[in-house]
């Protein structure tokens, strides 16, 4: 599966607004920072380039734009886009077909709610960490299944729950993870042991 399934549109919009300050942005600047965040999802460590972008749609779903026409929606001398092109590209990207088009005027950040505001914050942030310590894929992977959380704000919150629970997270990773455990205990049979059932 592509990594572009695991960006949802909350963290897109998130990290779109908090790439340029909350300001109110073109159709131009929402493709731009789409492909920065691809980019960064796909691990190049750089924005795709609008040559990738189209090969990669081509492939991944099937029907792509010429390098030339995402140009020119960048640089705003295609304002609007076709239904079909804006469903390409918002299939693509895992986005809302609705994001695809100039913030109104007077769109500020302000306009979203606080909580799914910080939801998104969240999610850049650990999508973030994928990258940054991709290095270290474990890690990595468990920031990303995070991330990927219907609700990765709460799943945090619970993760503090267990790590201030005295003993929990040890007791949790000899189920979950009995090859992590700090104390591996040796497997038994699964039958009961001798006298075990006898008054």
């Amino acid at each position: 599966m592509p990594l572009t399934g695991i960006a949802n549109c909350d963290t897109l919009i998130a990290y779109c607004n908090t790439w340029l300050g909350g300001v109110q942005m073109t159709l131009g600047d929402k493709l731009r920072s789409l492909r920065s965040v691809e980019g960064s999802l796909r691990g190049l460590g750089r924005p795709m380039t609008q040559q990738e972008l189209a090969a990669a749609m081509k492939r991944e779903v099937g029907r792509g734009l010429s390098q030339a026409y995402l140009s020119q929606i960048e640089g705003g001398s295609r304002p609007h886009l076709t239904h079909t092109t804006r469903e390409l590209l918002a299939r693509f990207f895992r986005v809302y077909p609705g994001f695809l088009v100039d913030d109104p005027e007077g769109y500020t950040l302000d306009l979203q709610s606080e909580v799914r505001v910080i939801d998104a914050k969240v999610d850049s942030w650990l999508y973030a960490g994928v990258e940054q310590f991709s290095s270290d894929p474990e890690l990595s992977r468990a920031l990303l299944a995070i991330a990927q959380h219907e609700d990765s704000r709460r799943a945090v919150l619970l993760l503090a729950e267990i790590l201030s629970t005295p003993s929990l997270a040890d007791r949790l990773g000899e189920v979950l993870r009995p090859e992590m455990s700090p104390t591996v205990r040796p497997q038994g049979s699964g039958h009961p042991p001798p006298g075990f059932l006898q008054n």
